[in-house]
């Protein structure tokens, strides 16, 4: 019998954060930007860090571009070390939210800026560029000036003129900031089916959890420079590890150890979501609470009822009879959906 052939080697990671720091200002009191980050991002994935402002978040996409050096710790790219690595020297480019488009250029010579600069000949650049166009579904705009486009077009244009380089790690600064909710919801369409489409790895920085869920492959959440949590979207939603994932991720219900065990748990921190609340006539019901609030918010109702000493929320769907404030109502849930988080951080 021959020998089985070696398994192919397992593929390096796109990125890799191995005890990443960054730190600013004096080393005796110092502003700690980036806190001992580990972190794999798989080759081809739509990978997304979440978190509020000043959460570290950005400064990891700069450290991975090259715009900032880590102060501690090494990353990778395809596993090359790229701490010491000038930014023109990674095989990655970056789109910004203010777009960064020269405003005296046409879009064509916009797009074909970093072709040139590494001193490809004009027709050659101006069909890369006119590809890249097509691509994003500006054919035919490559004589305008960025003023004569909207903003969801130039937002197209700076996507373009990141792609031509044919980088291996595109790197996107919340591109989608300046446009208004429906263009924004129509261009997380196009970016995920652009990136699977091209099958290069995207990774994308946001505040918006809602960006993040119904984009990310997977994503990472900040919190004050560290990582709170690492996963898929469905996990990070449906079970956070603490209490501020549970809250920053989707505003959950977050009770403290006595409530949870009111509500048929153990005596520790846990997470509720509004949704996996149901609200009912208080008869022959175990919970019970009185609504305080109502919050309209299209596709429904979110009423907020004081019960066991605190308050929570519950999402009524929009045609459902709706209690009146001061109300007494009874609260029904599903045991499996009250989930226990790890910690309280």
């Amino acid at each position: 019998m021959s020998p089985a052939a070696p398994s192919p080697a397992a593929p390096s990671p796109a990125v890799e954060f191995r005890s990443v720091s960054r730190h600013f200002g004096p080393a005796t009191a110092p502003v700690k930007a980036v806190d001992g980050v580990d972190l794999t991002i798989a080759e081809g994935s739509f990978f997304a860090m979440l978190g509020p402002s000043g959460s570290g978040k950005t400064t990891c996409l700069r450290l991975i571009s090259g715009f900032e050096k880590p102060t501690a710790g090494s990353i990778r790219i395809f596993g090359q070390d790229v701490s010491d690595i000038p930014p023109n020297r990674r095989n990655v480019n970056t789109v910004f939210q203010d777009y960064a488009l020269f405003p005296h250029m046409s879009v064509r010579d916009n797009v074909a800026y970093g072709l040139m600069v590494k001193g490809v000949d004009r027709r050659t650049r101006d069909d890369r560029a006119e590809e890249m166009l097509s691509l994003v579904k500006l054919d035919g705009y490559g004589d305008r000036k960025p003023a004569q486009l909207s903003g969801g077009q130039r937002q197209r244009v700076a996507l373009a003129r990141a792609l031509v380089n044919e980088p291996r790690v595109l790197l996107l600064d919340e591109p989608l900031g300046a446009l208004d909710l429906k263009l924004r919801e129509a261009m997380q369409d196009e970016l995920k089916t652009l990136q699977a489409r091209l099958g290069i790895t995207f990774i994308f920085v946001t505040h918006d959890q809602g960006e993040a869920l119904s984009m990310a492959d997977s994503l990472a959440v900040f919190n004050n420079g560290r990582i709170a949590q690492i996963g898929t979207p469905a996990q990070v939603y449906a079970r956070p590890r603490t209490r501020f994932v549970a809250d920053f991720v989707g505003s959950s219900n977050v009770l403290p150890p006595d409530v949870t065990r009111a509500f048929g748990g153990p005596a520790a921190w846990s997470s509720l979501r509004p949704e996996a609340l149901r609200l009912t006539a208080p008869d022959g019901v175990a919970l019970s609470g009185t609504v305080t609030t109502h919050r309209y918010l299209g596709a429904g109702n979110r009423v907020t009822v004081a019960t066991q000493g605190t308050e929570i929320s519950a999402l009524v769907p929009a045609g459902q009879p709706l209690p009146e404030t001061g109300a007494t109502v009874g609260i029904a849930f599903d045991p499996a959906a009250l989930h226990v988080m790890e910690g309280e951080g």
